[in-house]
């Protein structure tokens, strides 16, 4: 091993393959941390690297996309190598110049790979850090003579958003600066400065508050401070030399078992005391439950990386959600070439996958991370020919997962457990009626299409011409201003026809020229036309969906009935049957598709209703309690509307809120959204399984009251924001490092029943990014502390609005209380210090609210809280207020929201 890893550090040079180009020879090396695989020459520079932490494999010979796309190429299989890295599986392929070198990188990878895999959170967190330092250093030492000299660390102090006078920088420069080469510090030097500026003035006086003011803890006096402030039980004196052995820098301090400043600054920032719950990572609820009483990890057209329209499909995508603890996944499957069905998106320009492939990675990948059941969501759109080889394929590959005959339920009217259910792939398919005869091959079901919402001229048919791509492009766009009913009730510009386009067009341009350009004659003139009469056709679309929303409010306060059952009435004339084979239908068991128009109860168990978001919307709007009630018994899975095309992701808050158990989201599209579903599947181990709330499994409750539990007690969540440590400057910084110090101040949100929802925030600090300090204390109330979340946003103050920094969104059940390092995630060293308190109160508790508060009333917006069903809409004037609002003020009102205007969100950018 260690000989590949110097190989890999010195360089080797390979062809880089790209689709459509011929392939580029690079040098390919491991850097000196032995953190990220780089390359030159490149334009990317310094960004110009693929982090060992972001790989998800690397497979060896000719087997990605790239590779089959250059089949003319004759490279020797053994020469060739794929590493699939990121969010969205991007694949880098690599050609060597003999099988040797290719053996060498893909050994040492898979042994970086599995290091990094096999390591605690301690050592983890210890290796981020010791190459963030060093990291620092080496972008700082611009002549790369490995010295930095006093010019370079004030640059270096620009960056790192510090603002300190010039003469401590220069007093604390001479104190680091010991060797003979004075004026300039080595890496060692600069490690010591690094400390002497990092030292922490708030770690420093809670260390003296319980140390009798001596600059030291004693073992006593440490399992005091863990006791009273950290609230943890059973805190022996050998935990605590454990403690100073571990964390403790000074030998003499090791030796006298004591813990000294930069040891205590060590222990709180590490994982020890990070703000969530270590327990957490493991699974600790009940699994025994039957499958209805849990909240279901769920993604929709697993298989796309990028929009529903254009974006490639990949199997690879498959292997990453199931690794990240997804459970329910979906395959759309339809007739493909030489009788081997295919899966991709219908009707659109996305790639084609064979099934084969796709089950043959979900056979490899679904039980690595955890061994609880994986639900597959089959949407069949094949002959009964190829349905036969689904079926085929399914029971050859996935063998005894499939056999579901030796799982014991309780009660054959019950669900089974996650637990009974270890080691086994439901099928969730259409079953073909009982009516039918035991010996009948194959007979007719409703055909549920997900895409059904679009209208069928809006569906682009296999075998299209130039013609026929652009029209079927047209179309699609025209359908969407019929969106109006679905407006996105998150963030007024995310799911617009404006965003959709923003997004759309970029993968148009690519695509349109990939799939035109492959045909002879006048075909880049034609590429041209067709985006310059996009270009035309969105200046329509956007004067359209202008119009259409001013006339939204007068349509939504029209009755509704007569919209409902013109819709039905579409519905009923739409409603297509499709031909199902005996052997496809037979490997359906617990998950039997029924498409949902409404709430259906017909007292048998196993059936999966799926809803779109839109009829899903309706029913919580119309009869939460009654979807809550069918949750207890049944199955219910919500996918994004078919307008969606951008793959942007609805807010599932009010779904789970009536125990909808699968929402299925574009695990693909980074954003708030996942971020809020990272956030309640990782309480559990990040096991794909949630326990629901009792409330929630028994009984019912309306979500929407203001006082929806009256008999449980609420919790109080006191939360003071001391400090921040190495906030960076926002990702979309137009001048980068050379930008401007910030200005940054703590938003905290609390996401959960609509009652619960509310933000607050503390004021802002002017130009210190480094280590500002807050010491400002919000509090919160929530009613239904298990199904809640905490989310922290930094943001950056200016003038005309703020800029997003950094977030960490967690489950309220997963916060510790004591004084905490709220981590921002993404980031390396960025941190926010908090001191969390929890209590219960009982009974109704109105809190307080200054006289401040009481001028600041707005009746408009109490009464967008007290009604759920009403969401006051924002005029635009308003949303510029927004923006351009000065800083926050000190003791202003928390803003509570009304629930779907809860999620009006502006982080996106992260």
């Amino acid at each position: 091993v260690e000989r590949c890893m110097s190989v890999m550090q010195s360089g080797t040079q390979m062809v880089k393959l790209k689709s459509g180009t011929k392939g580029l020879v690079r040098l390919f090396y491991l850097d000196e941390h032995r953190t990220c695989i780089r390359w030159r020459p490149s334009r990317k520079s310094e960004k110009a690297k693929i982090v060992i932490d972001s790989i998800y494999k690397v497979t060896e010979g000719r087997q990605s996309e790239i590779f089959h796309r250059h089949a003319e190429g004759n490279f020797d299989p053994s020469c060739c190598f794929t590493i699939y890295h990121g969010n969205h599986m991007e694949s880098l392929d690599l050609i060597t110049s003999n099988p040797e070198e290719a053996r060498t990188w893909i050994t040492g990878l898979k042994y970086l790979m599995a290091g990094i895999s096999d390591e605690d959170s301690l050592a983890k967190r210890q290796r981020t850090h010791d190459h963030w330092v060093k990291q620092t250093f080496e972008e700082a030492d611009k002549n790369g003579d490995g010295l930095l000299n006093i010019e370079e660390i004030h640059q270096l102090m620009h960056k790192l958003n510090v603002n300190l006078p010039r003469r401590k920088v220069r007093q604390m420069f001479q104190e680091a600066d010991t060797d003979e080469n004075q004026g300039t510090l080595n890496f060692e030097e600069f490690s010591v400065f690094y400390k002497m500026m990092s030292l922490r003035r708030d770690l420093y006086l809670l260390l003296l508050s319980y140390s009798d003011k001596k600059d030291h803890l004693t073992v006593e006096e440490l399992a005091q401070f863990l006791k009273v402030e950290q609230k943890m039980n059973n805190v022996t004196p050998e935990y605590c030399l454990d403690i100073i052995q571990k964390f403790e820098v000074s030998e003499e301090n090791k030796k006298q078992n004591v813990l000294g400043i930069e040891g205590f600054t060590n222990f709180m920032r590490s994982p020890a005391c990070d703000v969530f719950n270590p327990l957490h990572c493991e699974v600790h609820q009940d699994m025994d439950q039957p499958l209805c009483n849990y909240f279901i990890a769920s993604s929709h057209n697993t298989y796309l990386t990028g929009d529903q329209l254009l974006s490639q499909s990949r199997v690879e995508m498959y292997a990453r959600v199931l690794q990240d603890g997804c459970r329910c996944i979906e395959v759309d499957c339809w007739d493909g070439p030489d009788g081997e069905p295919v899966v991709h998106h219908g009707y659109t320009l996305t790639s084609k996958i064979l099934f084969r492939d796709v089950a043959e990675t979900i056979n490899k990948y679904a039980f690595i991370k955890n061994e609880f059941p994986v639900i597959l969501s089959i949407e069949n759109h094949c002959s009964i020919q190829q349905q036969k080889k689904i079926a085929q394929y399914l029971k050859e590959i996935l063998g005894d997962k499939l056999d579901l005959s030796s799982v014991i339920t309780g009660d054959s009217r019950q669900l089974p457990s996650p637990q009974n259910l270890k080691g086994k792939i439901l099928v969730k398919g259409k079953k073909l009626p009982y009516s039918l005869g035991a010996d009948a091959e194959e007979g007719e079901v409703s055909d549920e299409d997900s895409a059904d919402e679009i209208e069928d001229d809006c569906k682009l048919n296999n075998g299209a011409t130039e013609h026929q791509v652009e029209s079927f492009i047209r179309t699609k766009l025209e359908s969407l201003i019929k969106e109006s009913q679905i407006r996105d009730k998150e963030d007024p510009d995310s799911f617009t026809v404006r965003a959709l386009l923003k997004a759309t067009h970029e993968g148009l341009n690519v695509n349109l020229k990939q799939n035109l350009d492959t045909k002879e004659g006048g075909k880049k003139a034609h590429s041209r036309s067709l985006m310059s009469n996009f270009g035309k056709h969105k200046k329509a679309v956007k004067a359209a969906s202008k119009y259409h929303s001013a006339s939204d409010d007068e349509e939504s306060q029209q009755n509704s009935s007569g919209k409902e059952t013109g819709q039905l009435h579409r519905l009923a004339r739409r409603r297509k049957t499709v031909k199902l084979c005996r052997a496809l239908s037979d490997l359906v068991v617990y998950t039997n598709s029924v498409a949902a128009q409404d709430i259906v109860d017909d007292g048998s168990t196993g059936n999966v209703l799926s809803f779109s978001e839109t009829r899903a919307h309706q029913a919580v709007q119309q009869k939460a309690e009654q979807f809550m009630l069918y949750n207890q018994k049944q199955l219910t899975r919500v996918y994004p509307s078919a307008y969606r095309i951008d793959s942007s992701n609805f807010n599932p808050l009010p779904y789970w809120n009536v125990g909808c158990q699968l929402v299925a989201l574009n695990y693909q599209s980074e954003g708030r959204v996942m971020q809020l579903n990272d956030a309640k599947f990782r309480v559990n181990g990040n096991c794909g399984y949630v326990l629901k709330p009792q409330q929630m499994c028994k009984g019912t409750f309306n979500p929407y009251s203001a006082d929806p539990l009256p008999a449980s007690p609420k919790k109080q969540l006191i939360l003071k924001i001391i400090s921040g440590q190495q906030l960076p400057k926002p990702p979309d910084s137009m001048l980068g490092d050379r930008g401007e110090i910030i200005d940054p101040f703590v938003e905290v949100e609390i996401i959960g029943l609509p009652v619960d929802c509310c933000k607050d925030q503390t004021r802002v600090v002017d130009d210190n990014g480094f280590n500002p300090v807050w010491e400002e204390t919000l509090t919160f109330t929530i009613h239904m502390p298990e199904i809640a979340l905490v989310r922290f946003l930094v943001w950056d103050h200016d003038p005309i609005g703020r800029d997003f920094v950094g977030q960490r969104t967690l489950a309220f059940s997963s916060l510790v209380p004591g004084y905490r390092h709220v981590y921002l995630e993404g980031l390396t060293e960025a941190s926010i210090f908090v001191h969390i308190t929890i209590n219960e109160i009982y009974g109704k508790n109105k809190q307080l609210i200054g006289l401040r508060g009481l001028f600041n009333k707005n009746p408009k917006h109490n009464s967008a809280e007290t009604s759920g069903h009403y969401v006051r809409k924002r005029s635009i004037g308003d949303r510029i207020l927004r923006r351009t609002a000065s800083a926050p003020a000190k003791g202003r009102k928390k803003s509570k929201m009304g629930f779907l205007e809860a999620t009006e969100i502006k982080d996106s950018a992260s």
